[in-house]
């Protein structure tokens, strides 16, 4: 079996406990939504789509710090429930192998490449991206929607 070139980095744990304490606060900026779709919404700390009936929290994440022209806020989802983190880091998680585009970024947070992995193997692709010595990470994002699922580094 070849050895992963990459390690996946889902949303923190201790991220994820804030926002259900902050959602359990009450704050208007946390929402708890019930899931009626089973693939809307994607949890950044376990990598699994949350299914019909499961409740979410729905709150902005910055990705790439403020102060960087690619400094973006966004929408993600938790599980409004605790959830394991998902830990398989060396194998690229099977619920998001479409719908996402990979961007590469160098270690000053300046974007490099991107590529969509529709229809196309993402490890290849990440392979490929890391060929490029200054970049330094990769964030998957939603095709459709933008927003971030996930970071990935080289292992």
């Amino acid at each position: 079996m070849k050895t992963s070139t990459f390690r996946i980095v889902p949303l923190p744990t201790e991220v994820a406990e804030e926002a259900r304490h902050v959602a359990e606060s009450g704050a208007a900026d946390h929402a708890v939504i019930k899931v009626d779709s089973p693939i809307g919404y994607p949890c950044r700390h376990c990598l699994r789509w949350a299914q019909p009936g499961e409740r979410v929290i729905l709150f902005s994440y910055t990705s790439i710090p403020a102060g960087h022209p690619y400094s973006e806020t966004g929408p993600i989802f938790v599980h409004a429930e605790p959830c394991k983190r998902y830990s398989t880091t060396s194998e690229y998680p099977a619920d998001f192998r479409i719908g996402r585009v990979l961007r590469a970024y160098d270690a000053n947070y300046n974007m490099i490449d991107a590529e969509v992995v529709n229809g196309r193997e993402p490890e290849e692709v990440i392979e490929k991206l890391f060929q490029i010595s200054k970049i330094a990470f990769v964030d998957a994002r939603s095709v459709s929607r933008g927003c971030f699922t996930f970071r990935i580094q080289r292992a």
